[in-house]
């Protein structure tokens, strides 16, 4: 499916609350290969620890971290406390895959 995408990172301006804490309670570390969806999309079943992979990133994505309700079709891929990082890589459109295999943590 072909969703938007940017990025965000660990940081007090970015985020609700504890900014190394996501929605459903997991800690997020610097190196993790985490994402952040909107509402729209975990009613279509990208749901807590989906395996997700992005078009031109390596290896598979979680999904660990919720969006809030005012984005739709939306996905933000973490990048850590590297604030450069996410800026460069920006905003687009990217293709997502859905691993239907289940992950459990």
């Amino acid at each position: 499916m072909t969703v938007k995408a940017s990025a965000y990172n660990s940081l007090n301006n970015q985020t609700k609350g504890n900014p190394v804490i996501a929605a459903w309670g997991d800690s997020l570390k610097e190196e993790m290969k985490a994402i952040a969806v909107s509402r729209d999309l975990i009613a279509q079943g990208l749901t807590h620890n989906t395996r997700v992979k992005i078009d031109g990133f390596d290896g598979y994505y979680l999904v660990k971290d919720k969006m809030n309700d005012r984005w739709k079709n939306k996905i933000d891929i973490y990048m850590g406390t590297d604030v450069k990082k996410a800026r460069k890589w920006g905003r687009k459109k990217v293709v997502i895959y859905v691993d239907t295999l289940e992950v459990s943590e």
